[in-house]
């Protein structure tokens, strides 16, 4: 072989292997951390008593699926703090249904 052919030889080798690490390292998937699925479980469990009494608010499911969709993406702080206020707003929701239940509505 001349050397002009084995020059080309080896950067095509060369390169072959370059592509070849360069592609076998992929960049990691944002990922849900702890804190932000606990959260956001916390916040599920909180809207469950609110839904179970009949109380659960327009927007706190909304809330849940949007922190979800935040944690998934790996934006964890915006998840927790979507989590949090939709726990807010199920635990008000069920100190809501514990004042009203012992009003009397009566049209008297």
């Amino acid at each position: 072989m001349r050397t002009p052919q084995i020059a080309k030889l080896f950067a095509v080798l060369l390169l072959t292997t370059g592509f070849a690490a360069g592609c076998s390292t992929q960049p990691e998937k944002p990922s849900a951390s702890p804190a932000a699925m606990s959260a956001i479980n916390a916040a599920k469990a909180a809207n469950k008593k609110a839904s179970a009494v009949g109380y659960e608010w327009r927007d706190t499911g909304k809330l849940l699926k949007k922190a979800e969709t935040l944690a998934k993406k790996g934006e964890n702080e915006d998840a927790i703090k979507l989590a949090n206020k939709a726990k807010s707003e199920a635990m008000l929701a069920v100190k809501q249904y514990e004042l009203e239940k012992g009003m009397d509505r009566s049209l008297k």
